[in-house]
C-alpha cells in the first residue's frame, strides 16, 4: 500500500481515545477543582470576554500542588499522541521531513512507512524530540450558563514568542458526563463530540478543525485540555 493510501476511507482527523484517564482520576481532579479557591474566569485569545466563553479555569502546569495531576494528565495525552501518530504519521513527518541513519550509513528521509514499522518506545523518543506539551488547563462549565459558544481555531498569531503558531494538536480530555448537551463541535466536519468520562479528543489547531464547546444543560461541565505545540526551531535545528 502507497504512502498517500487512506485506506479507502473518509478521514476527518478528529480522533476520540476512550477510557483514556481513569474514571477515578476524572472524579478526584473534579474535587479538587471544586475545593480550589484559585480559578479564575476563563480567557479567549484576546482576554476575558464571557459572551465568548463563560468558565472558570486553572492552569496547573508549573502550579505547586498540581504536579501529580499534571503528569497524569500528559502521560495519557502523550499515548494518545502516538496512536493519532500512527493513524496520521504525516502530522509528523510532513512538516519536517525527517531523516534517519540507515544500516549503510546514507541518511533516508522517514516515511510513514518506517513509522509503521517503529515500537512505541522509539516513537515515544521521535515524538518527544520534535513536540512539547503546552500548559494544562482545568476548566469548569456551569449548568446552563457556561460554554465556549463562539466559533474557533487554536492557531492565531498573538503572543511575542508566537508560542500560539507553535500549536499543532488540541486536545481535551472530559473529566465527566453528567450533564446534557455540552458537545464538542466541529463546523466544517459537521461532527459533534459527545462528552464520556475519561475520553480524550486530539485533532489539528488550524483553522480548518473550528469548533466550539456548546453549553451544558442539567449539569456541570468539567474538562482539561491544552495543545502539543513543535519543540521552538532552536531546539528543533540545532547548528
Amino acid at each position: 500500500m502507497s504512502e498517500a493510501s487512506v485506506n479507502g476511507a473518509s478521514r476527518d482527523f478528529i480522533e476520540v481515545v476512550h477510557g483514556a484517564l481513569d474514571a477515578e482520576v476524572c472524579a478526584a481532579i473534579i474535587a479538587r477543582m471544586r475545593d480550589s479557591n484559585e480559578l479564575q474566569p476563563g480567557r479567549v485569545g484576546g482576554g476575558v470576554f464571557p459572551e465568548l466563553k463563560d468558565s472558570r479555569d486553572l492552569s496547573i502546569t508549573g502550579h505547586a500542588g498540581w504536579e501529580d495531576i499534571d503528569r497524569r494528565i500528559n502521560n495519557a495525552v502523550f499515548a494518545g499522541l502516538l496512536a493519532y501518530l500512527r493513524r496520521y504519521p504525516q502530522a509528523l513527518i510532513a512538516p519536517l521531513m525527517l531523516q534517519y541513519a540507515a544500516p549503510d550509513g546514507t541518511q533516508q528521509r522517514l516515511t510513514a512507512d518506517n513509522i509503521a514499522g517503529t515500537d512505541d518506545a522509539a516513537l515515544g523518543t521521535l515524538a518527544s524530540a520534535c513536540f512539547r506539551p503546552g500548559p494544562t488547563n482545568l476548566q469548569w462549565y456551569r449548568a446552563d450558563s457556561g460554554g465556549y459558544p463562539y466559533w474557533h481555531c487554536e492557531l492565531y498569531p498573538r503572543d511575542a514568542r508566537c508560542e500560539t503558531l507553535h500549536r499543532h494538536l488540541l486536545w481535551t480530555i472530559y473529566l465527566n458526563d453528567g450533564f446534557q448537551e455540552g458537545e464538542t463541535e466541529f463546523f466544517f466536519q459537521q461532527r459533534i463530540v459527545v462528552p464520556r468520562t475519561g475520553d480524550l479528543l486530539i485533532a489539528p489547531t488550524a483553522f480548518t478543525h473550528t469548533h466550539r464547546g456548546n453549553r451544558p444543560r442539567g449539569g456541570d461541565k468539567f474538562i482539561a485540555t491544552g495543545w502539543i505545540l513543535f519543540q521552538r526551531a532552536e531546539a528543533l535545528y540545532q547548528a
